[in-house]
């Protein structure tokens, strides 16, 4: 993961470099060094294809200092929360609590890169495989005992996950009140083979083949305590956000229009941004039950 970390990493050192950036990231570059950007420049238009991963990292900005500032957030998880460095640029309030959870060599050496930097918020770190289900449990009952509304964010994490993972992960974060809304990015098995093409070698050499792309989108979290609540495309985002770097981005646009509604809505849905929220309280016991004789993941 520390690879697919590093890549993304200098995807928001170019966009931090531009003069109308979308966000600025002073610690990307340090943190992808120079091995972040020899996986850039060795994928097959490895620069070309930053902007969806730019529009992730904006997108989502805006969501979470939305639930801080107009829901009441008061403490954000991140999961496998690589080289994000959130807690230490963006406009959050210093009461706050940001925990980060990743594997514990890969986020001690994160903090070590960063002792110079000082967070806006109340920053924690979590060293964690999150497939340690007895270890995650345990930390999502402590985060729930001591929090009112908890966001919680996985960007970049459930595609490299089986679905069985997945439900396993969805399920034990919907068995703690507290955590009421998940933020996750999803995309369909089209796009998969799409991505493959760039960014497949890049993610297998890093041991991180890509596996997670459910052909019911965000449908397939029904039955693991969670509904969708709002649904952001990353396409359409992309051209809000004017970073539709795609050529003949004007033809695809215009192709659109002419495409029934049925074909246009799934062209939205191939990749995007979603805010899930808990499903009514009893849901998730229901669930349990159902699941029961699942394998621990």
């Amino acid at each position: 993961m520390s690879d697919t970390a590093r890549w993304v990493a200098i995807y928001r050192a170019m966009e931090s470099e531009r003069p109308d950036a979308l966000f600025r990231d002073p610690y990307a570059r340090r943190l992808a060094g120079e091995r972040g950007a020899q996986i850039v420049e060795s994928m097959p238009k490895g620069k070309a294809w930053a902007w969806p991963m730019i529009v992730r990292t904006a997108v989502m900005d805006e969501l979470i200092l939305r639930a801080v500032d107009r829901d009441g957030t008061d403490t954000v998880l991140n999961l496998a929360a690589g080289l994000d460095t959130r807690p230490y640029c963006m406009r959050l309030p210093p009461t706050l609590r940001w925990v980060e959870v990743d594997f514990p060599d890969f986020i001690g050496w994160k903090r070590d890169q960063l002792t110079d930097a000082q967070p806006v918020c109340a920053l924690e770190h979590v060293g964690l495989d999150l497939m340690n289900l007895a270890g995650r449990q345990l930390l999502f009952a402590e985060l729930a005992a001591m929090s009112r509304k908890l966001l919680v964010v996985s960007e970049g994490l459930l595609i490299y996950l089986t679905r069985e993972q997945v439900g396993g992960l969805a399920r034990d974060l919907a068995a703690n009140p507290p955590f009421d809304r998940w933020l996750i990015d999803i995309a369909t098995q089209r796009l998969l083979k799409m991505m493959e093409k760039t960014w497949g070698r890049a993610a297998a050499a890093g041991n991180a083949p890509f596996r997670f792309a459910p052909a019911e989108g965000t449908r397939f979290f029904e039955d693991h305590g969670w509904t969708e609540e709002e649904f952001r495309s990353t396409w359409d985002e992309a051209q809000r956000l004017n970073r539709a770097d795609v050529p003949f981005a004007w033809l695809w646009r215009l192709l659109g229009r002419f495409s029934s509604a049925e074909r246009r809505e799934a062209a939205r849905r191939m990749a995007g941004i979603a805010l899930l929220r808990q499903r009514q309280p009893g849901a998730t016991s229901q669930v349990r039950k159902r699941h029961e004789n699942d394998s621990p993941v």
